[in-house]
């Protein structure tokens, strides 16, 4: 499990790379040009109100609001491994998004701006924060969920939650596709080098009672 998580991790990040490289050389532009016209043939009044819901869905106000309430959860049932471990990757990935923003200094898309955004572009921080918030969530729920139909459900709305927070920024013109899909493959790297070693643990602490009851 730790081996295969990690590789996982590795592979994902060597895409996220590669993103990063066409980026640097200016070969993501067509494939930004198209898929953002794509995304505004949905353009109207009423899809621009659902897609600033979407956006706020991912902001830092609302992924600290539900982040404190699920740390709130946690901390009532009693749940303090899982406590320290949902922290860590929450607060480890807004760092690490900071700290690549910084890296490769991508300015914003200036055409098609609905609303206003500060900061670099690449990658994108709503695509970072709501996959790894929803990630984590629905790995969490998923291990305590006992009905098959109940983790598909699980699994599909944050499915949804992931890929809108994500179209909204397209939409909204703060950020070009290949920053939300970089977003996407970086926070997929992170949780998994997270899940693998916190599973490891898990496995080895019950072994340990196991045969130390034994």
């Amino acid at each position: 499990m730790l081996f295969r998580s990690l590789s996982y991790a590795a592979l994902l990040t060597g895409v996220f790379l590669v993103i990063a490289l066409l980026i640097s050389r200016k070969q993501m532009a067509a494939f930004d040009n198209e898929l953002t016209t794509l995304v505004l043939r949905i353009y109207s009044p009423e899809a621009t109100t659902v897609m600033k819901g979407f956006t706020f869905a991912g902001s830092s106000l609302c992924v600290t609001i539900i982040a404190i309430l699920i740390i709130i959860m946690l901390l009532v049932i009693g749940y303090r491994r899982e406590l320290i471990f949902y922290m860590g990757v929450i607060v480890c990935s807004g760092l690490l998004n900071l700290v690549l923003k910084m890296i490769f200094h991508r300015a914003r898309p200036d055409l098609h701006r609905i609303v206003e955004a500060t900061g670099y572009s690449f990658p994108s921080g709503h695509s970072m924060s709501a996959f790894t918030l929803y990630g984590i969530t629905i790995y969490f729920l998923w291990k305590h969920a006992r009905h098959a139909w109940l983790r598909v459900t699980i699994v599909l709305v944050g499915a949804v939650m992931i890929l809108m927070i994500g179209i909204s920024r397209i939409y909204l013109g703060v950020h070009y596709p290949s920053d939300v899909i970089g977003g996407y493959v970086i926070a997929a790297a992170w949780l998994t080098a997270s899940i693998g070693p916190y599973e490891r643990f898990l496995e080895k602490r019950w072994r340990s009672r196991r045969f130390g009851s034994a």
